[in-house]
């Protein structure tokens, strides 16, 4: 498989996962529902994604990752057409979970081919152009949906997904790679592996990162509409731009790497400014809030940047297992983070929600402080 196929599939895979989150208020009003039930649309979908997989890792750790990237792409193009054909939002629900059940096979999959296939300066670089494909089509998935709403309808964007998926479905050739002879371990075994401190400190600051990250795109449409006063769809979709200047940032990852005396310091450097751009948030100035949402975008990829090639650097199991667990922890934030600080901002409004965020965000900069102690030996090895 070409990787340029792979990060095409990339990008088409993480339209079916947000292009919701710029229309939540549309859902809001079509179907009566208040923000935090609306918000439950993303909620719903990152909590399979939050457990299920680790347990595609241990699963795959035997398997042809491009096989079940190609099943999964054609159950997430059929769910495409069943989501705009849903006459509930109860259905609606029920169609975004079987998306949250089917995308973390996908996402683990096309992980650990990556995990598999590179390694050294190659595995780096790769890994951070497939989480750059990640971002244009977080991006992309949020606009475009956006603009489909305002110019026609919500609905003709999933015809548009499901059409390219199973297209690049079809154009996935399994057969030709060559899966690593691995030793006949037990799931238990490959978990064990796992339990390192700093892997495990690692995680849970990549849980907290994407708990922020989660919860402030997905009621933005809400504080852009109550504070700020933007409702148009398009409006509320442009203003998701700033998530661009993430891409460019993680991009120049492995640069910011080679400056960094090790990843520890540059994952703690970057979760500083996390924290200080969620400050910045708490302003009541459209200005000064794009300008902090620009920066709260960048400092997020370039975490997720540096921190999933050193999760698979310093870790002894196999790239599924390794990667599955990387993207349990990253979606439990996502899933809490997007249904949590909801509450929160529903009954005391936008300071109260950044204050939780900014706390959660703390502590994963003092899990990351505290992985440095315990992981230097290992990167410097």
């Amino acid at each position: 498989m070409r990787f340029a196929h792979l990060l095409i599939c990339s990008v088409f895979i993480f339209f079916v996962l947000y292009a919701p989150q710029p229309l939540l208020n549309l859902f809001a009003n079509e179907f009566s529902v208040p923000p935090a039930l609306a918000g439950s649309l993303m909620s719903v979908t990152m909590l399979p994604l939050a457990i299920a997989p680790f347990i595609y890792g241990l699963f795959l750790a035997k398997q042809n990752p491009l096989v079940i990237l190609r099943i999964a792409m054609f159950i997430l193009g059929g769910s495409c057409i069943l989501f705009t054909a849903a006459p509930s939002f109860e259905l609606l629900l029920l169609v975004r979970f079987i998306q949250g059940l089917t995308l973390p096979a996908a996402l683990t999959a096309m992980t650990s081919y990556i995990g598999i296939r590179y390694s050294a300066n190659a595995l780096q670089k790769n890994m951070t152009l497939y989480i750059g494909s990640t971002i244009a089509g977080g991006y992309f998935g949020r606009v475009l949906a956006a603009l489909f709403s305002d110019v026609w309808h919500w609905q003709s964007f999933y015809y548009v997904i499901s059409f390219v998926l199973i297209g690049l479905a079809i154009n996935i050739k399994p057969t030709g790679f060559v899966i690593p002879v691995m030793p006949a371990h037990t799931p238990l075994t490959y978990i064990k592996q796992l339990k390192d401190a700093a892997i495990l400190k690692l995680y849970g600051a990549v849980f907290c990162m994407f708990f922020c990250f989660a919860a402030l795109l997905n009621y933005l449409p809400f504080i852009l509409q109550h504070t700020f006063l933007i409702t148009n769809t398009r409006d509320i979709g442009l203003v998701y731009s700033g998530y661009l200047i993430g891409a460019l940032a993680s991009i120049a990852t492995p640069w910011l790497a080679k400056k960094a005396p090790s990843p520890w310091h540059l994952l703690a450097a970057v979760f500083i400014v996390y924290n200080l751009s969620i400050v910045l948030l708490i302003s009541q100035q459209l200005s000064v809030f794009l300008i902090a949402f620009t920066i709260f975008c960048a400092a997020m990829f370039v975490i997720h940047s540096s921190a999933a090639p050193l999760v698979n650097k310093i870790s002894k199991a196999p790239a599924s297992v390794t990667n599955g667990g990387y993207v349990s922890f990253y979606y439990s934030g996502g899933a809490l983070g997007s249904l949590l600080p909801g509450i929160v901002y529903q009954h005391s409004g936008q300071t109260a929600f950044m204050l939780c965020l900014l706390s959660v965000c703390f502590i994963g900069l003092v899990l990351v402080t505290l992985g440095y102690r315990e992981g230097k030996n290992i990167t410097r090895g």
